[in-house]
């Protein structure tokens, strides 16, 4: 059911403003850009004196007033930190409250007031608000009312038990606060349990079919092409969540692949070398399938990588693929995009290209970890309070898991990936070659279905949009109401489901908004319609899984999602 346009591209807008976008961790900062916008603030008070010593005057003028009672201000209404209602009725936890909040106050006004350029002033202002929050009381124990409370309540047992948790993370997670109770899942177990067999593996890659569960199936089969950054089963997560059942029972015949987790003997392993893999399975599903096409589906990493194919496939005249798919992807990459994105430099990709070719991976601990601090209010402190102060563990949650099962990168793929953050080739068509073709997604003349999130903080939508303005085929985008990973797990019968269409594909996002609808559900029912047109005839399903050349091996999830 579609609901009336007015306000909807308003209500987008509202959404979408509430998650603070961040820069993909491929990408990253460096710490020398860290400090460099540290200097930036340092040296604005060493140059003006005169308005940093106004503003510790303000400050202080502002702590009397707080001391003597006073309420000044008042946090974000979002704001979880102080939602215990000892920040309104204590009176010491009141003032100490106000008193952070006053520090937060002058410190940004003092970076306002700074004599820096666009870009240095954003760095300044993003640096100065992590270090602000790192310092916000309730990250202490006696600065957080819910902890002394539980503290007394168990008789000094949650302590003790935080110290545990604090200890096991310094020991088995890199000194990061825990995200998730990972004890609950296995996958195989509960989690990548649809039910197939790797039909191809390489050095690089496994090549998963799915077993169908209807009498008949689409003759054109359905490729997926998971990020390189994470493992393949965000799309076969719990039963109820998987897309790939959701196909399968759809009459869809589902290929995945399952990339290796690199060692940093793979470090020369490049783009080109996973577009050229992906040439041969699509070999290997045409023939599995006796097909001559087949649909393809890319996400995130993976989009950027299938668009990569795409662009080499019409440079050379091969029209096996017959339709894209992209979700959650940013294929023309922009500073404006991110909150974060003003810290991103030449010396700072140039320095995180250089980490990576010395390691011969970037592992994917220090991808997290980069994630995590450019979010960390949500990402570290939260979970330092709760596994810490508090003493609990955290959440049994099937998403952080896998989010949580990190992969690396090899030093190859990383420096092609940021390779393309500079030049901007699908942006800039002819301006790189991959394989020895130019990469030009205007020749990719297949039919499109273009998925972003509202409230995505990796891939921000309208940077998901801009692809519309780069194939050549006909396209359709849809904008799921959630995030990154939630934009993806959209199942039917979700009673919050929802998402945006617009019949016309103005040229900016904004536009879009403005005259998009509403419509209740999973945005893979829509998606299902879309692919059922596009993948021929029905036929009777097969009886087997593979071929006489390409013959099961080890049942799904296959070996290497668990290396």
């Amino acid at each position: 059911m579609s609901k009336r346009r007015d306000d909807i591209g308003a209500g987008i807008g509202e959404e979408a403003a509430e998650t603070p976008n961040v820069l993909s961790p491929i990408v990253g900062i460096s710490r020398e850009d860290v400090l460099s916008a540290i200097g930036s603030i340092v040296g604005g008070a060493a140059r003006q004196p005169f308005t940093f010593m106004q503003h510790i005057g303000s400050f202080g003028r502002n702590v009397v007033d707080i001391v003597a009672g006073e309420d000044k201000f008042a946090p974000q209404p979002k704001d979880r930190r102080f939602v215990d209602q000892a920040w309104q009725k204590s009176p010491v936890y009141r003032r100490l409250m106000q008193g952070w909040l006053a520090f937060q106050t002058e410190v940004h006004g003092f970076i306002r007031s700074l004599d820096l350029d666009p870009i240095e002033h954003g760095r300044a202002m993003l640096v100065a608000d992590i270090m602000i929050d790192a310092v916000a009381p309730t990250n202490t124990l006696v600065g957080n009312p819910s902890a002394v409370k539980l503290a007394l309540d168990t008789g000094g047992s949650s302590l003790v038990q935080g110290f545990r948790n604090a200890i096991d993370d310094l020991r088995n997670n890199h000194g990061m606060p825990s995200q998730v109770d990972k004890t609950p899942f296995k996958v195989g177990g509960n989690l990548a349990t649809t039910e197939g067999a790797v039909v191809y593996r390489t050095e690089m890659l496994e090549l998963l079919q799915y077993t169908p569960k209807t009498d008949t199936v689409h003759a054109m089969p359905l490729l997926f092409v998971p990020p390189q950054i994470n493992k393949y089963y965000v799309l076969d997560l719990t039963p109820e969540k998987s897309m790939s059942q959701y196909l399968v029972r759809q009459g869809y015949r589902v290929f995945v692949v399952s990339w290796r987790n690199p060692g940093p003997e793979h470090r020369d392993w490049g783009l080109a070398d996973y577009v050229s893999a992906l040439v041969d399975v699509i070999g290997v599903v045409c023939s599995i399938t006796d097909s001559k096409k087949l649909n393809i589906s890319g996400g995130c990493s993976g989009g950027i990588t299938t668009a990569t194919l795409l662009s080499h496939l019409a440079a050379k005249g091969d029209d096996r693929v017959n339709s894209v798919t992209f979700w959650v992807c940013v294929l023309d990459p922009r500073m404006e995009d991110s909150d974060v994105g003003v810290l991103v430099t030449k010396r700072g990709i140039e320095m995180a290209r250089k980490r990576s070719a010395k390691k011969g991976v970037l592992a994917g601990s220090d991808l997290s970890r980069v994630f995590a601090w450019l979010r960390p209010n949500d990402l570290i402190w939260n979970y330092v309070v709760n596994n810490y102060l508090h003493g609990q563990k955290p959440p049994a949650f099937d998403v952080l898991f896998w989010n949580n099962d990190s992969t690396n990168l090899t030093a190859g793929l990383h420096s092609d990936y940021l390779s393309l953050y500079e030049t901007q080739p699908f942006a800039n068509p002819g301006k790189e070659e991959i394989l020895g073709q130019p990469i030009d997604l205007g020749k990719v003349a297949i039919d499109a279905f273009i998925v972003g999130g509202v409230t995505d903080h990796i891939t921000p939508w309208k940077a998901c949009y801009r692809t519309t303005k780069m194939l050549g085929g006909k396209k359709e985008f849809v904008l799921s109401n959630s995030g990154h990973i939630q934009a993806i797990l959209n199942p039917p019968g979700n009673p919050k489901a929802k998402y945006f269409v617009n019949d016309k594909l103005p040229d900016t996002a904004d536009e879009w908004a403005a005259g998009a609808s509403e419509v209740m559900g999973s945005w893979w029912e829509r998606w299902a319609s879309w692919l059922g047109e596009r993948s021929g005839e029905t036929i009777p399903t097969p009886k087997k899984l593979g071929n006489r050349k390409y013959k099961p091996m080890d049942p799904a999830p296959g070996t290497y999602v668990l290396g």
